[in-house]
């Protein structure tokens, strides 16, 4: 028998990490080369990992909501064939080991046990002893910055049933080294007289009155990144928005023309989304400090124009996948691109890295009858342009011969952008831009 190693693969640039949400094979299952045998996540995405042998599951290395970095062995598989060499030699001076070397290694842990007890710590690192479960991951990172059991019991879990998550441990140090020595003390000599208090407002929860007849719903593991997602971006970033009311008149009456020729010769439908999308790729190509990200006192600007497009899912919640260099992409492609990404994203089809690198955010709020909004920057970007309603109404109209008043079709554009960065004069001049392109659209142009 062989024993072969299920690793975690590698799912796009920037993916270091990813969730096991749940095992779909039991140990002692039978698997087929290429079948899942467990279901992962990241952020945005669900995937599941598939065996690459014919075998059954002998292992699990990890359980359910533990996080997995890229590379680590989440499962072992035994196969039919023969051991390597190198299994097998493994294997032998394993066995040899275990018959010469039990006696030793059993004096040296009485040794061992003998000196914890003899020393008495205060803050052990020890987590045998733990009250309730901790992954793999949250126990190194305890390790690595000295935080005791002690501590570690003390931390509100925000994972499933509680669990303390890799996000739980890294705010906890951050807020840990954040504090003076002297702040330190003084909170554990408070703590031991008073009640623990809230560190910040953002930690205070109001309590909520539930009646007998309310129906309480846990929030899905998407809803739970994304409300995590929205605050961090709303405490990092300082929000500010511009709006601007377009014509989109002659963008609408070209699309009435062309939409049945090219379902006809392209097979798929002509929606404004590309149209819109291609006035923005312009305006960033105009206002490229539009396109960059914060990086503590540095700023990074983008060589790639990455555009994402948010997207709704039927469960009502949203995802963003990504157009990667949409400025390489004449109409049509931006077209197939964004049905294509679409269509999948409805379908929880989208592979990890289709939703990673985005540069610059697109919005359609127009989709569910609003006119406009005020979206929440997605970081580490800097901005997010809001698509609102197209609607009939009456307009002044500018000619040779005088003004008159006709039906227009329009909408209103809302741009949000980090002022740490982009000040409301290079905020108001891009969407303004954008706006330009758009009511300055060629009617006459081909698909």
């Amino acid at each position: 028998m062989a024993k072969i190693e299920l690793k975690l693969p590698k799912m796009g640039e920037s993916v270091a990490e990813a969730t096991l949400t749940s095992w779909l094979k039991d140990i002692g299952d039978s698997i087929e080369a290429d079948e899942p045998v467990l279901e992962i996540a990241t952020d945005k995405v669900d995937s599941e990992v598939p065996s690459e042998v014919d075998g059954k599951l002998l292992e699990k290395r990890f359980e359910v909501d533990d996080v997995i970095k890229v590379g680590e062995v989440i499962a072992i598989i035994e196969t039919e064939g023969e051991d390597t060499d190198e299994d097998s030699s493994d294997d032998d001076t394993g066995e040899k080991e275990k018959n010469t070397t039990t006696e030793e290694s059993a004096k040296a842990a009485e040794d061992l046990m003998r000196k914890a007890e003899q020393t008495i710590k205060p803050e052990s690192h020890d987590f045998s002893e733990a009250q309730r479960f901790y992954s793999p991951l949250v126990k190194n990172i305890a390790k690595e910055e000295g935080v005791s059991l002690n501590e570690l019991e003390q931390i509100q879990g925000s994972g499933k049933d509680g669990r303390v998550t890799k996000d739980d441990m890294l705010n906890y140090v951050e807020q840990r080294q954040s504090s003076s020595p002297k702040d330190m003390t003084s909170s554990k000599i408070s703590a031991e007289t008073t009640p623990a208090q809230p560190t910040s407002t953002a930690d205070v929860e109001t309590p909520v009155n539930i009646n007998a007849e309310d129906e309480v719903i846990e929030m899905s593991r998407m809803g739970k990144l994304i409300s995590k997602h929205m605050i961090h971006s709303a405490q990092t970033s300082a929000h500010v928005q511009s709006f601007i009311e377009v014509d989109v008149t002659n963008i609408w009456n070209w699309r009435n023309k062309h939409k049945q020729a090219f379902l006809q010769r392209e097979g798929e439908k002509l929606t404004f989304t590309p149209i819109f999308m291609e006035a923005v790729v312009k305006a960033i190509k105009d206002f490229p400090l539009i396109n960059i990200s914060v990086d503590g006192d540095n700023i990074v600007k983008h060589k790639h124009i990455n555009l994402g497009m948010a997207a709704a899912l039927p469960d009502g919640n949203l995802i963003v996948p990504v157009i990667h260099d949409a400025d390489q992409l004449n109409l049509l492609g931006m077209a197939k691109k964004v049905n294509d990404l679409a269509g999948r994203a409805r379908q929880g089809k989208l592979k990890p890295d289709e939703t990673q690198g985005g540069t610059y955010t697109v919005t359609n709020v127009g989709t569910f009858g609003s006119i406009m909004g005020t979206p929440i920057i997605n970081q580490p970007q800097v901005g997010i342009l809001a698509l609102g309603a197209i609607r009939k109404v009456p307009a002044v109209i500018e000619t040779s011969e005088g003004d008159f008043v006709g039906i227009r079709h329009k909408m209103f554009l809302s741009h949000s952008y980090d002022h740490r960065v982009v000040n409301g004069a290079l905020g108001g001049q891009f969407v303004q831009r954008v706006a330009q392109y758009l009511e300055g659209f060629d009617r006459n142009r081909e698909v």
